[in-house]
């Protein structure tokens, strides 16, 4: 059983940075894959980022890539956000979410039927 709890959102400026963290309980934090979602109001639930879980490899989506970056500690159990340039269209609720099966692409991590355990989230709003 893994819990997942989200921290650092909140109400910021376009151009601003907010980092996001996710904390998470359990002795084998390492044997997940992680992956930061978000959903827009109105919106369906879309990836934002993947991290594997022991070798660090990084996926993350078009919309965000060269803004946000996904960094994990497996010593700390935990997984982190950094987004910077913030833009209006990045306001969401973020959700963190572990994965216990191996994923070797895409089709496989952006899934959300894929994820185990889910966070409660945490609002991002960004204003222009």
């Amino acid at each position: 059983q893994v819990q997942l709890v989200e921290s650092g959102g909140g109400l910021v400026q376009a151009g601003d940075s907010l980092r996001l963290s996710c904390a998470a309980s359990g002795p084998t934090f390492s044997a997940y894959g992680m992956a930061w979602f978000r959903q827009a109001l109105g919106k369906e639930r879309e990836l934002v980022a993947f991290i594997g879980r022991s070798t660090g490899r990084t996926y993350h989506a078009d919309s965000v890539e060269g803004r946000f970056t996904m960094s994990r500690d497996n010593a700390k159990n935990t997984v982190d956000l950094q987004m910077n340039s913030l833009k209006p269209e990045d306001t969401a609720v973020y959700y963190c979410a572990a994965n216990r099966d191996y994923c070797s692409g895409y089709e496989c991590f952006s899934r959300e039927s894929n994820y185990e355990y889910w966070g409660q989230g945490t609002q991002v709003t960004v204003s222009s």
